[in-house]
């Protein structure tokens, strides 16, 4: 994906909340052992690229001053309440230099899978990006993960993904081998221990009525 940057030179708390008001949003480029450039974007056309996932997860290429560099989306700050965003950050790379990068996980299969077709189960996943260390020309868009062998017996981990060539996993804590979705058994209804179908029992004898208060001699 591309987009366009300018070069930003006024700084500071004021400068970028009048910059907001005109209807563009401050950045930084940095990285590459280049120095930090001060950048500013169209608000609008920020907004909408922030909304695909692809902008997140690949290498964008920006054209600043006449030229283009690839950066990807590092940081994003947004409003609390109102929709605007208040500082964005990306890092310039190169094709010598590996980078690590979050890329989302895209389940397929799971709506024919035997665990839902005939365990009558529920799937939900659990993992929903994954952290990669890789070259950059070898940086995936997405991961898909096949599901459609899936059944209630054995849940895959996440040492099952095939991972393309040049891109290896960076797993964190102590379980290597974290589970990538949860599958949730159908709840059995226990019928009532009493048959509606049987004849029911003689019915108890009535209790006497109270006996009447003796009369006061």
């Amino acid at each position: 994906m591309k987009f366009v940057a300018f070069e930003r030179s006024a700084q500071g708390t004021g400068a970028s909340r009048r910059l907001r008001i005109t209807g563009r949003a401050p950045g930084i480029v940095y990285g590459a052992g280049g120095q930090p450039t001060m950048i500013e974007l169209d608000h609008n056309a920020l907004w909408h690229a922030l909304q695909k996932e692809a902008f997140h997860s690949t290498i964008l290429e920006m054209e600043l001053a006449g030229q283009t560099s690839k950066v990807l989306l590092r940081d994003v700050q947004y409003h609390p309440y109102k929709q605007q965003i208040l500082h964005v950050d990306f890092q310039r790379i190169d094709d010598k230099t590996r980078i690590h990068m979050k890329v989302p996980l895209h389940f397929e299969g799971i709506e024919r899978c035997p665990a839902v077709v005939t365990e009558g189960c529920t799937v939900a996943p659990l993992i929903h990006e994954l952290d990669v260390l890789c070259m950059p020309a070898a940086l995936p868009e997405h991961i898909s993960v096949d599901l459609s062998g899936l059944t209630s017996k054995v849940i895959p981990g996440l040492q099952s993904i095939s991972l393309p060539a040049g891109v290896k996993a960076v797993v964190r804590g102590s379980n290597k081998n974290p589970a990538l979705v949860s599958v949730k058994l159908p709840e059995v209804i226990e019928e009532d221990a009493t048959d509606a179908t049987a004849t029911p029992a003689a019915a108890a004898p009535a209790a006497e009525p109270a006996a009447a208060p003796a009369a006061k001699k």
